[in-house]
């Protein structure tokens, strides 16, 4: 018997008790005031604050494969703002901040749990990295604070100190608000809000082409499902930005790579915070499920892959290993890749772009997850105003021609 993943999608959320009646997978209409390219979490954030805060209904968020299921799916959850620079710092802590209430914003459970960030310095050169954050963070009244290695330990007691190891643990930077919300769980909330402000999601539609009228403003998108025509797109599709963006003939400066991920076996609780290592190219937590989520490095090469290499796996387990020796026993459950924009500067692009009409949302790294509220907040702002937000006026692409970068390359903890 054949069974049609579509209906199954449908009778699953109508058997849901939380779903609103007006949930729906429409057809899509000749016309839409604004079109949204990319179902993921800050996709669908942007059309509910489109909705929400600017009064734009006639909204189409469009997904070439189902809700969700890209990076949102994906990702190793974890949520923090303890960046260098002021711009990233005004954009993750709004992030922050709106993490805190989501969850009531939404009426729906996005399992945010701020059980803190800590991460680790194993040299000289990371503990005044690291102390370099804490100051810079707390002139801007985010909190940030430096451990010694037993205060470390006590933090999270399964965390190898011995001073045999191959890179013993001088301190850490702890951000005791940072913590982990549950991946998907955020799209699926945004989903349900923007639909039941009448926003159409409109997935297995593909976008083909982008069209633009004599003096180059767009007009609309050729899809799998056929023309739809708008005034207004904003691109949000991680890890194929640069692909969509040539069709309206802009040139992104981003390169595309795996980013690898594992998790294991479920197990009672055992990891009270989320740990992360620059050096040894590693972070670890535990989902609510009881897995150990494990996140590794980016792959060395460029690739549309959601595989990637699995020495990057195995390399990132050698140093688990060591910090967490508990973890020597346990069993790899499933492993993947995600596929992640990544700029020059390793800061994200959330700005208008020289075809009126077109905005895009891209280059985040490995930061787009903890981004997710903050981000889809400012870009429906940039989006409904032709202007950008005040936090996001910096994450321009014209910085890549006047030099104004937000240089951010170590911050991602284990991916650059």
């Amino acid at each position: 018997m054949r069974f049609s993943f579509l209906n199954l999608a449908k009778q699953a959320l109508s058997a849901h008790r939380n779903w609103p009646e007006q949930w729906r997978f429409p057809e899509t209409k000749a016309s839409y005031d604004a079109i949204i390219v990319g179902a993921g979490g800050h996709g669908l954030g942007t059309a509910y604050y489109l909705a929400k805060e600017h009064g734009m209904r006639n909204i189409a968020v469009l997904e070439k494969g189902w809700l969700g299921g890209g990076n949102t799916g994906r990702n190793t959850t974890i949520i923090r703002s303890n960046y260098l620079w002021e711009e990233s710092q005004g954009l993750y802590e709004h992030s922050v901040k709106l993490w805190e209430t989501l969850s009531e914003e939404l009426n729906y459970n996005v399992m945010y749990s701020p059980r803190g960030v800590m991460m680790l310095a194993h040299t000289v050169h990371d503990i005044q990295v690291f102390k370099r954050h804490v100051h810079a963070n707390r002139l801007q009244g985010i909190d940030n604070e430096w451990l010694t290695t037993e205060q470390a330990k006590e933090f999270c007691p399964i965390l190898n100190i011995e001073k045999n190891m191959r890179y013993p643990i001088l301190g850490a930077a702890l951000q005791r608000r940072g913590g982990t919300a549950r991946h998907d769980a955020v799209a699926w909330g945004y989903a349900r809000a923007a639909s039941a402000m009448g926003v159409d999601i409109i997935q297995n539609c593909e976008v083909k082409g982008i069209r633009r009228d004599a003096n180059g403003a767009v007009t609309g998108v050729e899809t799998t499902k056929g023309f739809i025509g708008t005034k207004k797109i904003g691109v949000v599709a991680a890890g194929h930005t640069s692909v969509i963006m040539q069709m309206a003939h802009v040139r992104m400066p981003l390169e595309s790579y795996p980013l690898q991920a594992l998790v294991s076996e479920p197990i009672k609780p055992i990891m009270p915070c989320v740990v992360m290592s620059n050096t040894i190219h590693a972070y670890m937590s535990q989902s609510d499920k009881g897995e150990l989520v494990i996140g590794a490095g980016t792959d060395a090469y460029t690739s549309y892959s959601q595989t990637g290499g699995l020495h990057i796996t195995t390399h990132t387990l050698d140093a688990i290993c060591e910090l967490f020796p508990v973890a020597r026993r346990m069993r790899m459950l499933r492993n993947w890749g995600g596929i992640v924009d990544v700029t020059p500067d390793r800061s994200p692009i959330l700005a208008k772009t020289p075809v009126k009409g077109l905005y895009v949302n891209c280059g985040w790294g490995t930061g787009g997850f903890k981004a997710t509220p903050g981000s889809a907040h400012v870009f429906a702002h940039t989006i409904a105003r032709d202007e950008p937000h005040p936090i996001n006026a910096g994450f321009t692409i014209e910085r890549f021609k006047t030099g104004r970068l937000i240089d951010e390359a170590a911050a991602a903890a284990v991916a650059h």
